[in-house]
């Protein structure tokens, strides 16, 4: 038998989570089973569950593909020559997660929506959403660091505090663009202008 590369695995896995991630998109996380994800991949069952042993597995595999490019965004936000101000680590998170959500395969945000709903219910998926949302956070934390540093913001307020508010704006412009409807990057960073004046 040949022996299956890297790359291969690697394929297939991707293969796998876009079935999942079609499968939420079509009927809500709460429906999608194992048996759909098996059906849209188009492979056996052995070959999913040789990947993934629950859906709640594949969630953190959804969730790690969102937000694996996360890291490099902040580097980028950190690395700018400029003092750095909360505005323009914003609207560069803002410009990645509508960049995320267009992306081939569906929208990963409405994947994220559901998912939140499903943690308050089910412990692993809650483990999973926690470290993930934890690591973003602490992500806008490097930003606070760095803008007390560079004097953009107050020096003697607890970093923690602005990541939590910083952190917090990114879910709240998810929920109007997905639920209202009226809420465009544009507008969002209008009014962010607003209050963070550059």
């Amino acid at each position: 038998m040949p022996k299956v590369t890297e790359e291969h695995r690697l394929a297939r896995r991707a293969q796998i989570v876009a079935a999942a991630r079609t499968c939420v998109l079509q009927d809500g996380f709460h429906k999608a089973t194992m048996a759909d994800v098996i059906r849209e991949s188009g492979l056996s069952a052995g070959a999913v569950y040789g990947y993934f042993k629950s859906k709640e597995e594949i969630v953190a595999a959804i969730a790690e593909d969102a937000l694996s490019t996360v890291d490099e965004v902040f580097q980028k936000i950190l690395a700018t020559e400029q003092p750095l101000t909360p505005l323009m680590a914003l609207e560069t998170a803002l410009a990645h997660v509508v960049e995320v959500s267009e992306r081939p395969g569906g929208d990963v945000t409405r994947v994220a929506v559901q998912a939140w709903a499903e943690a308050l219910r089910n412990p692993a998926i809650m483990s999973t959403a926690s470290g993930k949302y934890t690591q973003l956070r602490d992500r806008f934390e490097d930003v606070a660091r760095r803008a007390q540093a560079d004097g953009t913001i107050d020096a003697d307020v607890d970093p923690r505090h602005v990541a939590q508010v910083l952190f917090g704006l990114i879910p709240g412009f998810v929920l109007q663009r997905l639920i209202i409807g009226d809420v465009t990057r544009a507008t969002y960073s209008a009014g962010l202008r607003a209050l963070f004046r550059p």
